[in-house]
């Protein structure tokens, strides 16, 4: 069984940093696309980044440079470096993994920027 969760969200002023944290069981990250996305309030769930199988990463137009995604093969672990944040940047963040055709979600973890 697939376990993703998810940690290191929190309460930051505008303009600071946060890691975020996904550590996995039951899967191999390194074989899989592991993804961020992220759910303001009133608004769909959208793509932060993705790392795949060969290490290359994606991201959000309007996210690059600001945010990094990295994986721990041996730790089984993916993080989301997050800097320079902005209160747009508020909201629920979540883990994904992408194996053919099964995605698996964490639960997610709360991202506040404030002004």
């Amino acid at each position: 069984q697939v376990q993703l969760v998810e940690s290191g969200g929190g309460l930051v002023q505008a303009g600071g940093s946060l890691r975020l944290t996904c550590a996995a069981s039951g899967t191999i990250v390194s074989i899989a696309t592991m993804g961020w996305y992220r759910q303001a309030p009133g608004k769909q769930r959208e793509l932060v980044a993705l790392i795949a199988r060969d290490g290359s990463t994606n991201y959000a137009d309007s996210l690059k440079g600001r945010f990094t995604i990295s994986r721990d093969n041996a730790k089984n672990t993916v993080y989301l470096q997050m800097n320079s944040l902005k209160p747009e940047d508020t909201a629920v963040y979540y883990c994904n993994r992408k194996y053919y055709a099964l995605s698996s979600w964490g639960q997610g973890t709360q991202v506040t920027v404030s002004e």
